[in-house]
């Protein structure tokens, strides 16, 4: 009985100090970005992400991660993503009232909704038609890639 002790112990203890390895991860900061087939910007979309949505970075390319998110693996740019590490092995939570550096980075990122309700309603004199007809413009991938092509112009 005192060996099985022993040993239940000793096994307890090695996995208590096995190094946990730390998954990469990768929160949107962009409102909508797309995960590409290729790390390049025309490259097909995959599949889109939106702001908040955390990504598993599985390696880097220059400007570009490889990741999978919901099963899709593609290149998302590097300027989408505000990096974070979570270590299974570090779960303790924040003290009350604290912040991180994650919410301080995205609150220097400027408006949320919430901010920009606030800014409207403190100056009615402003007309924010246009700021929303622009940020509910759209062009299809497809569409840019024959203005680049037809234009002769140098895709980056």
């Amino acid at each position: 009985m005192k060996t099985r002790i022993s040993i239940m112990t000793l096994l307890m203890f090695l996995l208590a100090t096995f190094p946990v390895h730390a998954a990469d991860t990768a929160r949107i900061i962009t409102r909508e970005n797309a995960i590409r087939e290729d790390c390049r910007f025309f490259a097909p979309v995959k599949a889109k992400v939106r702001y908040n949505d955390t990504v598993t970075i599985l390696s880097r390319q220059g400007d570009w991660f490889r990741v999978s998110f919901r099963g899709v693996k593609g290149c998302l740019h590097k300027s989408a993503v505000a990096e974070k590490k979570f270590s299974l092995g570090s779960m303790v939570s924040t003290p009350a009232g604290s912040t991180s550096s994650e919410e301080v980075a995205l609150a220097g990122k400027g408006f949320n909704p919430q901010v920009e309700s606030s800014y409207k309603s403190s100056h009615p004199e402003l007309d924010f038609q246009a700021v929303d007809a622009i940020e509910r413009y759209g062009v299809e991938p497809e569409d840019l890639a024959e203005f680049i092509r037809k234009g002769g112009l140098n895709p980056p």
